[in-house]
């Protein structure tokens, strides 16, 4: 299993900018394909992006299209969460995951088997 840790969350204005990063340990990390999620209190937590091992291929939720960038840094083990325009409605904690394949269904929690304890991200108005 693999070892995830995040950081780079923090308190931004909205409008405001942050980037999430995720290292990983613990096994070949260039093999893995990896996602963000989000959980703000009371709900359920939500695929944000996923990306495939080579960088090739991402996803995106409708919400944060144009907003945000999923990338990658093999060389670092490190994959990263580009975060613009960013509004109150983001305030959450993020999760990075990583599974061995990019499958169909990249937006389903199930579908990774390796978490993060998470990045506390908070948008003011």
């Amino acid at each position: 299993q693999v070892q995830l840790v995040e950081s780079g969350g923090g308190l931004v204005q909205a409008g405001g900018s942050l980037r999430l990063s995720c290292a990983a340990s613990g096994r070949p990390y260039s093999n893995l394909a990896m996602g963000w999620f989000r959980q703000a209190p009371g709900k359920e937590r939500e695929f944000v992006a996923a990306i495939s091992w080579n960088g090739l291929r991402t996803d995106y939720v409708t919400s944060v299209k144009g907003r945000f960038t999923i990338f990658r840094d093999n060389a670092k083990n490190t994959v990263y969460l580009q975060m613009n325009s960013l509004k109150p409605e983001d305030t959450a904690v993020y999760y990075c995951a990583s599974t061995p394949v990019y499958g169909t269904n990249m937006y389903a929690r199930t579908s990774y088997d390796s978490w993060g304890q998470g990045t506390q991200v908070t948008v003011s108005s």
